[in-house]
């Protein structure tokens, strides 16, 4: 019985912690965006749109919205909102999600630095 009780334990435990693994680390995607991203992007407080659209509040934000940023037809008229799901499927292929996007970046096929990323982005969403 002990032992059945300390598996279910370790079970449980094992798929917070895998839960945990996939929703990214946003230390290590703070570094990925000012490496990758941030040429083009910004984000928190005094975050505006540059070469590409500030992302404060990208997640759950209809593509081509941001009042600050002059966006592509194409992003204008994709009908896309910017899930998490969304989100990851463009920045490993952008060209897929959004055909004509002006966006210059290849992409990313790393999921864990995809994950790291959204994470990073989703400490600003209240911005």
């Amino acid at each position: 019985m002990k032992y059945a009780a300390l598996l279910a334990i370790a079970f449980i435990g094992g798929a917070f912690s895998l839960q945990a693994l996939a929703e990214g680390d946003a230390q290590a995607g703070e570094k990925l965006f000012s490496k990758t991203c941030g040429g083009c992007h910004s984000v928190g407080e005094n975050a505006r749109g540059g070469f590409g659209p500030q992302l404060n509040g990208i997640i759950g934000r209809p593509a081509g919205t941001t009042t600050d940023y002059q966006y592509s037809d194409a992003m204008k008229n994709s009908g896309v909102v910017w899930t998490r799901d969304k989100l990851a499927a463009y920045i490993e292929a952008p060209k897929k999600v959004v055909s004509g996007t002006r966006m210059i970046f290849w992409g990313i096929s790393d999921q864990e630095k995809i994950d790291n990323l959204l994470a990073y982005l989703a400490t600003f969403q209240a911005q």
